[in-house]
């Protein structure tokens, strides 16, 4: 305690000096802290936004770049040829249009979207149910629209199960409405604003055989990645072409792609900070020495009246420890609150989601650096305070 106090004394009557010692492991600190909280709550607030995509669903498209890209085009009958590979329950277009929809006088233009009986959107119903096998079949006119939609047209809030309203010149009948999904920008992307079964999207929106992308449902998600490669192949069987080259995208590779970025972003901005951790390090070791070269005479004087080398050791050490742990300290205070400020202002903004900030893990981080950085930097300073000859010491002016 004696040590700890005295330390403290010799640090707070250097202030200035203290500070500027410290300033590096404040920006290292802070900088890897920062990274660290806006990585994971990048990562874990994209999850979450994309939680109610359905894993079971990959979307093929030919590569756009390709000289092929033309006779790549996915057909209607691709659509049933993939629809009967093993564990692919349909193969849907990726097609739609914007076109007038209209209730009494309530009417916008909104995106009309196809689905299948596994939606890409696994997010709760406000009313109603989902397109069903049957309307599939029967290419009915039956729709379920977004909680946007339903607002919309119907200002009064009555349920709108069964009601009509008219699509373009044709008269779809409601079967349900999605609930409204969290707020953000991301949530709202993979949405279409009405949603009729797929077999309506190819009678009344694709004119032509061909088609830019497929969706593509499977029974069994562990198996998509394989599924993937299936469909790739028989598409190029299809077209009697083995060098078409097609793309395929998933939630999965979507996550992945996401991480990936900010993977790469900590390790640099950790290089960064152990560049600037290296600086303060030296920085601290220095000041250090210049004390003890300061407090020669002071160290001379303690040995002289008994003080033991382990004693002089501990002092020096400690002051240290101090240097850094206030430096790491007010680094994980700024990196805290810049990553906190950023994932409230920005990531929750976009994507709807507020992730956990990585507390624990940040503060692990901020006790090793310490740890490190006072071993690696302030035990040569400490040291050589303590195999000072005392008689040599008391001479020193």
């Amino acid at each position: 305690m004696i040590y700890l106090e005295e330390a403290l004394r010799v640090l707070f009557a250097n202030k200035a000096r203290s500070l500027l010692t410290i300033t590096g492991l404040i920006i290292g600190v802070g900088a890897v802290i920062a990274i660290q909280v806006l990585g994971k709550s990048m990562a874990g607030a994209v999850g979450g936004a994309l939680g109610d995509l359905s894993d079971n669903t990959f979307f093929l498209s030919p590569n756009a770049t390709q000289a092929n890209y033309v006779r790549a085009l996915i057909t209607r009958s691709d659509l049933a040829q993939l629809s009967a590979l093993p564990n692919v329950s349909a193969a849907i277009p990726v097609t739609g249009a914007n076109d007038l929809v209209q209730l009494g006088h309530a009417q916008a233009r909104y995106y009309i979207g196809g689905d299948a009986e596994q939606p890409l959107n696994n997010g709760p119903l406000e009313y109603g149910r989902r397109i069903n096998a049957d309307d599939i079949a029967a290419v009915l006119n039956v729709g379920v629209i977004t909680d946007k939609a339903y607002h919309k047209l119907f200002p009064d809030g009555r349920n709108p199960l069964g009601q009509s309203i008219y699509i373009g010149v044709h008269r779809y009948v409601i079967v349900g409405v999605l609930a409204p999904p969290r707020a953000g920008l991301l949530p709202t992307l993979f949405r279409a604003d009405v949603y009729v079964p797929y077999t309506t999207v190819l009678r009344e929106y694709v004119h032509g055989d061909r088609m830019p992308a497929a969706r593509v449902t499977v029974h069994d998600a562990q198996q998509l990645s394989a599924t993937e490669v299936a469909a790739i192949a028989k598409m190029r069987q299809l077209h009697g072409n083995a060098r078409l080259e097609y793309n395929t995208f998933d939630k999965a590779q979507l996550t992945k792609g996401i991480n990936g970025i900010f993977g790469v972003m900590t390790i640099a901005v950790a290089f960064i900070g152990a560049v600037s951790l290296l600086v303060a390090g030296i920085g601290i070791m220095n000041i250090m020495l210049v004390s003890v070269t300061e407090r020669t005479r002071e160290i001379g004087v303690r040995k002289a009246i008994g003080a033991r080398r382990n004693q002089i050791l501990a002092q020096f050490f400690i002051e240290a420890l101090l240097l850094c742990g206030f430096g790491c300290g007010i680094g994980l205070v700024i990196g805290l609150g810049i990553g906190g400020a950023v994932n409230s202002l920005a990531i929750v903004k976009l994507t709807g989601y507020a992730a956990p900030l990585p507390w624990l893990q940040s503060v692990l981080i901020t006790v090793v650096f310490t740890i490190v950085v006072t071993l690696a930097f302030g035990t040569y300073p400490a040291f050589r305070a303590a195999q000072l000859d005392p008689i040599e010491a008391l001479r020193y002016e």
